[in-house]
């Protein structure tokens, strides 16, 4: 069965596009059963970030491939020919390869940055959990996990503390300078926030403020980073107060509009506040970018700064696509080597059951009260002739065909002995 992964990455669509196609981590246990029940989707996973979305699957086909775009289109409401310009798709060994080096970091806005790692044992984790993962994408997955670590541990890929959450805190302090004297606003709390605490910690800043929709969960940060937690409710208030704003959740619409930044640019007397919005679908409303005094910046906006800290990552970058391709291969040759299981079981079934056929026979002509020797040679000469008439079905029309290729393949199956090689 054929393995497929379709989807969106940075380089293939823009934000707009990817927010569209984004799936909110409370919806996807209903939607991969959704996927895994179309016909002919035997396994499924979904990887979801601010920069992909991206389905992988074990199909009865190749013609499977369009419904999986079709399913992607229906429940995102989106039309196929808008769809068909972003989307990259990839088979077998070059989906393997793909989803190896995504988990690895290569793929990544930010070439090898740990973060998608998370996020893809999380979308493993979540596909087990519906139950849409079976033993050819689960072994796919684990190879993935295994390469990410065997990569970061024997390539310089992550020597550089290079991340869209690096990226960030360096575009701040580009424009601040010296961030002792700065007060940042963080919304969310997940992986990159924390990230961006950390950064802004190790840069000097004065006074961290995190909000989240769920409290507990800032105050947890707050406790190791420093600062103070609060509601989503209270950005509002303490907006003012704010020189920088870096904000990545889950949530599906935007959490900061256009009217409260600029309430708060008054009561700063418009002295600038820098914002960096790292999510998909964005938490700042677009329109803020318009605004006097305020830098906006979105993921996107992000790549000419982390280009700059990519080049010491490039030999290490070579290197792991070696590691990558070597064992793209491992993997192929033991989902090849399935392949071969399975027919060698059905050939095996099919000879058992011809053996039960024939012996079933004999035997009834023993009750019947026929000669044990004839029986005896009934029973030899029917189940040979039932085991040999597939193979010498196979070895004529070859033979007929001026099959050379076949008949030298049909011959080494089969242990035909040299002499026996002969065939027209």
């Amino acid at each position: 069965m054929p393995i497929v992964a379709i989807g969106v990455n940075h380089v293939s669509a823009p934000v707009e596009v990817r927010e569209r196609l984004a799936f909110a981590p409370d919806e996807l246990a209903d939607r991969l059963r959704e996927l895994a029940d179309e016909p002919g989707v035997d396994e499924a996973a979904i990887i979801s970030t601010c920069n992909r979305t991206e389905i992988y699957a074990v199909v009865a086909d190749d013609s499977v491939i369009q419904a999986l775009t079709q399913w992607l289109c229906r429940v995102r409401q989106v039309s196929i020919d808008w769809l068909s310009k972003y989307l990259y798709s990839y088979k077998d060994a070059d989906a393997v390869r793909h989803l190896l080096r995504v988990s690895a970091g290569l793929d990544s806005l930010v070439l090898g940055e740990p973060q998608i790692l998370g996020q893809t044992k999380t979308a493993y984790e979540d596909a087990r959990n519906a139950g849409t993962i079976g033993r050819i994408l689960g072994r796919m997955f684990q190879n993935a996990f295994s390469v990410a670590k065997q990569v970061r541990t024997e390539t310089a890929i992550g020597a550089s503390p290079v991340s869209v959450a690096y990226a960030a805190v360096s575009l701040a302090k580009q424009i601040f300078g010296d961030l002792g004297a700065n007060t940042a606003l963080l919304i969310g709390a997940g992986d990159t926030i924390e990230l961006c605490a950390r950064h802004l910690k190790d840069q000097g800043l004065r006074k961290m403020i995190v909000a989240n929709r769920t409290v507990e969960r800032a105050q947890e940060l707050t406790a190791v980073m420093g600062g103070e937690a609060i509601a989503l409710s209270d950005i509002a208030d303490r907006l003012a107060e704010c020189d920088i704003v870096i904000a990545s959740t889950a949530s599906p619409v935007p959490i900061l509009g256009k009217g409260a930044v600029e309430r708060a640019i008054k009561r700063r007397r418009h002295r600038l506040i820098f914002m960096v919005d790292l999510a998909v679908p964005r938490d700042i409303e677009p329109e803020v970018a318009n605004l006097k005094d305020v830098y906006l910046y979105t993921v996107d906006d992000l790549q000419d700064v982390i280009q700059e800290n990519l080049r010491s990552r490039q030999q290490a970058a070579r290197e792991a696509d070696e590691i990558v391709a070597l064992r793209v291969e491992r993997f192929m040759a033991w989902h090849r080597s399935r392949e071969g299981i399975d027919l060698l079981r059905q050939y095996r079934e099919q000879a058992t059951r011809d053996r039960d056929e024939v012996l079933a026979r004999a035997l009834r002509r023993l009750a019947a009260g026929a000669d044990p020797v004839e029986a005896m040679t009934y029973l030899a000469h029917t189940l040979t002739n039932r085991l040999i008439h597939t193979p010498t079905t196979a070895l004529r029309a070859a033979a007929e065909a001026g099959d050379r290729k076949s008949l030298a393949a049909l011959s080494q199956a089969l242990d035909i002995a040299d002499e026996d090689k002969s065939i027209p």
